[in-house]
């Protein structure tokens, strides 16, 4: 056994949750402690790790920058930004061809929030249950969990949560005096908890009708993770404002919003980042938007995705009480606490996460293979049946 454990501890903010184990090395959705052990990674750096570990495109993409430059920020132009600009406004609807680079999905989100109050000059925003959209003070008001919200109060205000998947309460929320909704179109932290289409087809339509903005948040499904490059292209909408990051640069920190032109322009100097948009992060991104093209890692995910949801449905374990899900994002919600499962997964060999306290979250990268999925999947057989 290394002291990576107990070196760490003896320094780490003691925010964070560890589990008792220290991952040293990866490979594709494969990821190996520090004795040796080997596991498959349905973690997925909580989203980010789209591509799997070791990719060897975005370590090149990464190396080559570093010697040629590796720090710019956006009082100059660069040729790795305008390239990365050039992929997204490829990938991405026609409509959204904006974008501000930044860091991470709750930067996204509290940019978000910014450029709806700049453009409709309106100050409510409309968020749901269950959503997660960050922790950072301006995120932290559109996320529901109260355990989170309960230590930093008050929080802006403005904000009010309507419950998710009830079309009927956006009639009366979304109102002249709301700015923006913002939304996931599947619930990650919240419990695996895909929109119905009906609920964001009226979102969109009363958005349209009182000058509401939409914003979507990506973060978690951007990028495959559903099926589809994003998720809106299953649920035929396109938002005012989409947010993204996670898995945009393969595993390097990074993060978008991107906009509409009826956003109009925004002042100068409104919004900024010292290190969005750096041509490091850029690289890296291009690379790893090129890599999902390459492999065909939307298609692998709808179909690894449905592999998975099928297998789980067929373990008919009376500790299960749903399993739900889109592409590669499946959750199982169990009658018990998710906590003895999870540690099952592990002792098997497969690392998973939570997502609310009776939820099993599986985020595997979208890269898998059949054969791993029928082994997350005989997994998790033997833990519920422990």
């Amino acid at each position: 056994m290394s002291d990576v454990i107990p070196r760490e501890t003896a320094h780490t903010s003691g925010l964070y949750q560890k589990r008792d184990l220290a991952l040293v090395r990866g490979d594709g959705a494969l990821v190996w402690d520090d004795t040796g052990h080997q596991y498959i990674d349905c973690v997925g750096g909580q989203g980010s790790g789209n591509l799997g570990h070791g990719n060897t495109a975005v370590a090149d993409a990464l190396a080559k920058q570093a010697r040629t430059l590796s720090f710019c920020t956006e009082l100059f132009y660069n040729d790795r930004r305008a390239e990365l600009y050039d992929r997204l406004a490829w990938i991405l609807p026609a409509a959204l061809d904006r974008i501000f680079l930044c860091n991470s999905g709750t930067e996204a989100v509290e940019g978000a929030l910014k450029f709806a109050r700049l453009a409709t000059k309106r100050t409510k925003v409309v968020a749901t249950m269950r959503g997660f959209h960050g922790k950072t003070m301006g995120a932290l008001s559109a996320t529901w969990g109260p355990e989170y919200r309960e230590l930093f109060g008050p929080l802006l205000e403005g904000f009010s949560h309507i419950p998710f998947n009830k079309t009927e309460a956006l009639e009366e929320a979304l109102t002249e005096e709301t700015s923006a909704f913002i939304v996931e179109l599947v619930q990650g932290e919240g419990g695996v908890r895909p929109a119905t289409h009906e609920f964001i087809a009226e979102a969109a339509r009363l958005c349209r009708a009182r000058g509401v903005l939409l914003i979507v948040d990506e973060v978690q499904t951007g990028f495959g993770r559903t099926g589809t490059m994003f998720a809106i292209e299953q649920f035929g909408i396109v938002p005012d404002v989409l947010c993204l990051a996670k898995s945009i640069a393969g595993g390097v920190p990074m993060g978008a919003i991107a906009f509409s032109r009826a956003l109009g322009e925004l002042p100068k100097r409104s919004h900024s980042t010292t290190f969005g948009g750096n041509p490091l992060a850029c690289a890296a991104a291009v690379a790893a938007i090129d890599e999902h093209l390459r492999l065909g890692l939307a298609r692998n995910a709808a179909e690894r995705g449905t592999q998975l949801h099928d297998g789980l449905v067929s373990i008919g374990s009376p500790k299960v009480r749903e399993v739900r899900g889109l592409g590669l994002i499946q959750g199982i919600e169990l009658k018990e606490n998710a906590g003895p499962t999870l540690k099952g997964l592990q002792e098997h060999g497969v690392l998973a996460l939570g997502a609310g306290p009776t939820v099993v979250r599986y985020l595997p990268p979208l890269l898998i293979s059949a054969a791993q999925i029928d082994a997350v999947i005989d997994a998790t057989r033997r833990a519920l049946a422990s």
